[in-house]
């Protein structure tokens, strides 16, 4: 399939205009943005290698950082097949590649959360199956970067494109064409999502809707907070008692025997970061026990902690670090 033709190609286009070039990406079919975020001047930490010896190594690159997320109608479309005519594109406008991974090579699980990425549903990554490319060109000040960032879901692919170019580059936009109409009408799902995950209006710290089942959340979010969860100040060890959360994520897992999940355990930012990620990873492993003493298959449950760096919220508050201290499960499988 080459969704590239004039006859299937939409013209969702990302225009990064400089003084010497415009880089302008074609998307497949059924694109559509879901978040983008600016700013004017900042900094931006290039991912040239991939997660070893406890980190990745990054370029410091600074001036006006563009990121956008966009969705793609997918079925039957690879992450390589997504990353391809992107990656080439971008070679056209000038642009070196200067690091490429997939999932595995990258460090999965670590390397994703050690790389900025927009949060959930906006860009989705499933753990097992992504692409990464960083690319620069030197500009007339200094130089530019372009990351390309590719995951999909069972039946959408998720592209994450972040530029770092000149301060003053203001004109930089991402547009979709009206040439030809998007049939993929999910912004109404995604602003309710976002607002159901987003800090109140007042203060609130953020919360995952609970009026949706947690398997429900899986199946369309791919993720989900495990927020029924009990650990005694400072303990790695579950309390006591029994958990709705669990008892329906072995359910839906014994009765898909082929699903895999990764629990990701997360903390506040009181104390060290290894402090923490060992923490997390321990609370964890303990829920990762529980489900495996619930007849939940090993092989389904892969256990990983993060500490304290994907919050919900803020951490000034108690009410932030409260809800920071969490379990989340993500749905790792592809099919």
């Amino acid at each position: 399939m080459n969704w590239l033709l004039p006859s299937v190609a939409a013209l969702c286009t990302a225009l990064f205009t400089t003084p010497a070039v415009t880089l302008t990406l074609e998307f497949p079919a059924g694109a559509h943005q879901t978040a983008e975020q600016v700013e004017t001047y900042g900094s931006y930490r290039v991912p040239i290698s991939g997660y070893e010896n406890g980190e990745v190594q990054n370029i410091w690159a600074e001036g006006e950082v563009r990121q956008s997320a966009w969705q793609v109608q997918s079925q039957g479309l690879t992450t390589l097949q997504l990353m391809g005519p992107l990656k080439s594109q971008i070679e056209s406008a000038g642009f070196e590649v200067i690091f490429e991974c997939e999932s595995r090579a990258c460090g999965g699980f670590d390397f994703r959360y050690e790389t900025d990425v927009l949060p959930e549903p906006a860009m989705h990554v499933d753990l097992g199956d992504f692409r990464f490319i960083a690319a620069h060109k030197m500009g007339e000040e200094r130089p530019e970067y372009v990351s390309l960032l590719v995951s999909r879901s069972s039946g959408r692919g998720f592209l994450q494109i972040t530029r770092v170019g000149p301060a003053e580059a203001e004109a930089d936009v991402l547009v979709a064409s009206t040439k030809n109409p998007d049939p993929l009408t999910l912004s109404d799902e995604i602003a309710a999502a976002a607002a159901k995950t987003s800090p109140s209006a007042n203060g609130d710290p953020a919360t995952t809707s609970t009026a949706m089942p947690l398997t429900q959340q899986l199946e369309i979010h791919g993720r989900a907070v495990l927020a029924d969860l009990d650990f005694p100040t400072g303990s790695s060890r579950l309390g006591e008692g029994d958990y709705r959360s669990l008892d329906q994520l072995a359910g839906y897992l014994k009765a898909h025997p082929k699903r895999a999940i990764v629990l990701v355990g997360h903390t506040d930012a009181e104390g060290s970061l290894l402090g923490n990620k060992a923490l997390s990873q321990k609370r964890a492993g303990s829920v990762r026990s529980k489900l495996t003493a619930l007849g939940v298959a090993p092989g389904q449950v892969q256990a990983e902690g993060v500490g304290y760096l994907s919050p919900l919220t803020s951490n000034l508050t108690e009410e932030g670090r409260e809800a920071n201290r969490r379990v989340e499960v993500i749905l790792s499988s592809t099919e």
